[in-house]
């Protein structure tokens, strides 16, 4: 699980990007609004066109493994940057109302992650440590 920290900054955060591979091998990245839930990210919106994009396509074709990345540059003087990059396993379509509102959504199960830098302290001689946790696979 993400700690209580990890959970505070994502649920503070409204973009992230999202990268999925087609039936091909071909990789696909695209900046999305999620929310999460403390257990699931959902990533998708309203109207069943969504469902027809890029992203659901590949999951819907089988390739459940997604990577989703939530990070910002709190400043660049001096730079400090902070984030929260998961490994996970994509479901969908599944029609619900969230927090971004009703429609169609992909909800993505945590399998492993790495944050850094939650307190936003400026980086220094090295970059931020990352902080490896690997959750429960339920997918």
């Amino acid at each position: 699980m993400f700690t209580d920290q990890q959970v505070t900054y994502l649920r503070s955060q409204g973009l992230a990007r999202i990268a999925t591979v087609d039936v091909e091998g071909q990789p696909d990245v695209v900046p999305v609004a999620f929310e999460y839930d403390g257990t699931h990210f959902w990533v998708g919106g309203s109207g069943l066109s969504v469902t027809r994009t890029r992203k659901f396509r590949n999951v819907t074709l089988g390739n459940h493994r997604v990577a989703i990345v939530v990070d910002d540059v709190v400043s660049f003087d001096p730079f400090t940057a902070r984030g929260v990059r998961t490994y996970g396993h994509a479901e969908g379509p599944i029609e619900r109302t969230g927090m971004i509102g009703p429609g169609y959504f992909l909800r993505i199960t945590p399998v492993e992650s790495w944050a850094w830098n939650m307190e936003g302290e400026p980086v220094g001689e090295e970059w931020y440590p990352a902080v490896h946790i690997l959750h429960k696979a339920s997918a």
